[in-house]
């Protein structure tokens, strides 16, 4: 196996083809927070029905695992929580691809994403409190201790580049105040 960069292996074919993207979830964390071992990268992109075929286009079979035209398509179309997955073949690293559709909050993350340096390249990044907010909403459905974790850390490390009175409106419009109190606890 060639010395592959597994996260712009997709971000990479993302700007090729065009596509609007954002790098959230346990990369965006350790980007602020302190590095962990992660088993795929979360893409927020910016994606149409009728510009579904980007997809296919930028990410060739010989490649990846794309799923087909009628899937993207079928997510694209959802006003929320459009997603599906693509997989590089020969490191077997998985991209999850969530779609924005109606979801104020991930046009929100777009907008106001970060630019950063990685390995020669420019990476988009979501703000640390976009990136907060979906790990207190994931700790709320799955309980999983390590979002709390990342959280910790983003503010340990990160905590000059958190806009906190924006962070605060967040949690409240979110109805993420007792998620927000677990974090307090650590």
């Amino acid at each position: 196996m060639q010395n592959l960069n597994l996260f712009t292996i997709f971000t990479d074919k993302l700007v090729e083809g065009k596509i609007e993207y954002v790098v959230t979830g346990s990369v965006a964390s350790i980007v602020y927070g302190e590095p962990r071992l992660t088993h795929d990268i979360d893409i927020v992109i910016l994606l149409e029905a009728h510009g579904a075929n980007k997809i296919l286009n930028a990410f060739p079979p010989k490649e990846f695992y794309c799923p087909p035209l009628e899937v993207i398509k079928n997510e694209a179309l959802r006003s929320n929580r459009g997603h599906f997955n693509i997989i590089h073949h020969e490191s077997g690293f998985k991209a999850d691809i969530y779609l924005t559709g109606s979801d104020e909050f991930q046009k929100w993350a777009l907008t106001n994403k970060n630019e950063i340096e990685f390995s020669g390249k420019k990476l988009f990044i979501a703000p640390p409190e976009y990136v907060i907010i979906k790990k207190l909403e994931f700790y709320r459905e799955g309980q999983s201790q390590k979002h709390l974790t990342d959280i910790k850390n983003m503010l340990a490390l990160s905590g000059n580049q958190i806009n906190s009175d924006l962070l605060e409106k967040f949690i409240k419009s979110f109805g993420l105040n007792n998620e927000w109190e677990q974090v307090r606890k650590l």
